[in-house]
């Protein structure tokens, strides 16, 4: 063993309809992360601490779906969800239900590494948050123009549930 090796993926395929301009800055994004990375890894960075700057890079550009840009609700907010492991003490931490948290990551580290719990979630994961001092932004800041133009598709489209 002895070395390291860091992959970086913005998700589960690329739709074929995205315009080339949107490929070409993902890429660069996802270049950017992977740079990121590498740089802190060759410094002796732990993993578990390279896994949270990363993500917190995807998380705050609107290009993928986690924090900002994140898919919406049927109701047009944001709702998120993050979770972390560091496999060398087989510990975890998750949170789910944010919606005012910048880095949804970096507080499932904190329950992970500050609290005695693997997993909040909604007002409790939130007044975690607030107890932690993480930086906390309106629901608007995670809205772009993008997800709500795949909100009204998906909603003309009736390919979502409407539950309320």
């Amino acid at each position: 063993m002895g070395g390291w090796a860091i992959a970086v993926h913005g998700g589960a395929g690329v739709d074929p309809n995205l315009p080339v301009e949107c490929q070409a800055a993902a890429k660069r994004l996802l270049a950017r992360c992977l740079e990121i990375g590498v740089a802190a890894l060759r410094l002796g960075t732990t993993a578990v601490d390279v896994v949270e700057m990363v993500v917190r890079e995807l998380e705050t550009d609107s290009l993928f779906n986690s924090g900002r840009g994140s898919a919406l609700t049927a109701r047009g907010t944001v709702e998120m969800e993050a979770s972390i492991m560091d496999g060398r003490g087989r510990r975890c931490g998750a949170v789910s239900g944010l919606t005012t948290v910048k880095n949804p990551l970096s507080l499932a580290r904190r329950v992970m590494d500050r609290s005695p719990h693997s997993y909040l979630a909604f007002h409790g994961a939130e007044d975690f948050a607030m107890e932690q001092g993480v930086e906390v932004v309106e629901n608007e800041y995670f809205i772009t123009e993008e997800n709500l133009g795949m909100l009204k598709l998906a909603k003309e489209a009736n390919a979502i549930l409407v539950c309320y």
